[in-house]
């Protein structure tokens, strides 16, 4: 990454170095991957899209066939060389989009620090661990205590997931806590979440403790109104976590295909 100046140096070129300099570091590998899928990707076109239909360049290889995908415009155009049609699509969206496809995914290729390979084992792999589902918690809780006993990497993958949901919720709080009949455990607690974010936000969680390597019953998620008496039992010894609040609405925002993961574009 030395050749690279450091403005130029992005969230995909950090995990990936930080991979290369510890092959052996599992976690280091999980984080490469979580910022692959969380990052917007410019994939690089056969031809225009056509409404939600897109036709990715397919390039073969010995290794098998790869569509291109670069984290930023610039590099997509560097690698081209000309003009050529792209579309940009949340990772996740693409993930979505080659998993059983037998196809695998170039990554900034030749144009960044990050340039890798992934085969299609990869992607479906990347794919079905992205499709991890989280448990609400449902249990009455008894006593809530300050967070106490969680790695700084979950502390830190928590942080930067929530970063990226804006306007979702209010806030959100970490705690200890016992349930009643017993039992303990942890619990992120979000206050005043929108009820259709919910999932979302669930699915953040549960994202951040599988990237960082750690047990999925490690941390309970719930959900509660600002009124309710549990947020401000939250807030009391809590470890709060500011959500950013949602940009100004613009007065055109272009559909991206592959921006909503729920519905990523369809591969032609």
């Amino acid at each position: 990454m030395s050749d690279t100046p450091l403005e130029d140096v992005t969230p995909l070129d950090q995990a990936h170095a930080a991979m290369q300099e510890a092959p052996e570091d599992g976690v280091a590998r999980l984080r490469f991957y979580e910022r692959l899928a969380d990052s917007e990707l410019f994939m690089m076109l056969s031809k225009e899209p056509e409404g939600e239909h897109i036709a990715p360049e397919l390039f073969e290889t010995p290794e098998g066939r790869f569509v291109l995908v670069f984290d930023r415009e610039e590099r997509l155009a560097q690698f081209a060389g000309a003009a050529v049609p792209y579309a940009g699509l949340a990772g996740r969206g693409v993930v979505e989009m080659l998993a059983g496809q037998g196809i695998g995914l170039g990554v900034n290729l030749e144009v960044a620090p990050s340039s890798t390979l992934l085969p299609a084992d990869a992607i479906g792999w990347l794919h079905e661990t992205l499709q991890n589902a989280p448990d609400q918690v449902e249990a009455e809780i008894e006593e809530l205590l300050p967070p106490s006993g969680l790695p700084e990497i979950l502390l830190t993958a928590l942080d930067v997931k929530l970063a990226t949901a804006a306007g979702l919720a209010a806030s959100a709080y970490l705690v200890s806590l016992r349930y009643v009949g017993g039992g303990q455990g942890h619990l992120l607690g979000f206050v005043a979440a929108n009820p259709e974010a919910e999932p979302a936000l669930a699915q953040a969680v549960s994202e951040a403790l599988t990237f960082s390597g750690i047990e999925a019953g490690a941390l309970d998620v719930g959900f509660f109104a600002a009124a309710d008496q549990m947020a401000a039992r939250l807030a009391r010894v809590g470890l709060r976590f500011d959500l950013p609040k949602p940009e100004e609405a613009k007065l055109y925002q272009p559909k991206i295909p592959g921006g909503d993961p729920d519905a990523p574009p369809i591969l032609r």
